[in-house]
């Protein structure tokens, strides 16, 4: 392998959870008497945490402590809904266990709530990925490097040995930041002309071909 780890985003990346994430959202939306987004908001909306999520989900000049009041409804919701329609993309578990053989660190760290998070990665991943770090009050989220250092910690790797694999320009922005190279992959809720703008400096089509970029 080219690296000793890899650290992946987890939505839109090893996991499609744009589904079960819309529904969770309108619902929460309906409850609050809001009107609903359609599903292609919500992909355009995600990437940045649920705050942000919902932030961008309720109408424009919203209160504070009515938006405060959705986003509890969300979590809520989609911590008991989260698995409905979410499954892996074709090719990820594949693409995990050739990393587990080769002996090379593997972690998640994602912009999602860090319950939801390690939840969703034990129930899918299991062993396949032992580090698991999502949103919380004590580090910040990405693009921020703190949970990509934690990551790294945890799997004693260094920066320099490692790559950021993730399908937004949130993702891109942490590996710079995080002073490591980085892989975009094109499957997920970003398309490649987005992540070209954003300035992705290379991508990948499938897990198989990311694998063989990780072999180098």
């Amino acid at each position: 392998m080219r690296y000793d780890a890899v650290i992946f985003d987890l939505d839109g990346t090893l996991l499609n959870t744009l589904d079960d994430l819309a529904e969770s959202t309108n619902y929460a939306l309906e409850q609050c008497g809001f009107p609903r987004r359609t599903v292609d908001e919500v992909r355009r909306f995600v990437g940045n945490g649920v705050g942000l999520l919902i932030h961008r989900a309720v109408p424009a000049n919203t209160p504070e402590e009515a938006e405060a009041a959705c986003l509890k409804v969300f979590q809520a919701h989609y911590l008991t809904h989260m698995r409905e329609k979410t499954a892996p993309y074709p090719g990820v578990l594949e693409l995990l266990e050739a990393l587990n053989r080769a002996g090379c660190g593997v972690a998640v760290v994602s912009n999602k709530f860090d319950a939801a998070v390690k939840n969703l990665c034990r129930d899918y991943f299991g062993r396949a990925v032992p580090v698991a770090i999502g949103e919380s009050a004590t580090v910040r989220r990405k693009p921020a490097p703190d949970t990509v250092f934690a990551a790294l910690a945890e799997l004693k790797a260094s920066a320099a040995r490692a790559v950021y694999v993730g399908d937004s320009d949130v993702d891109i922005d942490t590996a710079r930041n995080a002073g490591m190279d980085c892989l975009s992959v094109s499957w997920g809720f970003r398309d490649r002309e987005f992540l070209l703008a954003h300035g992705a400096s290379r991508i990948v089509d499938s897990p198989a071909e990311l694998l063989r970029a990780l072999e180098g």
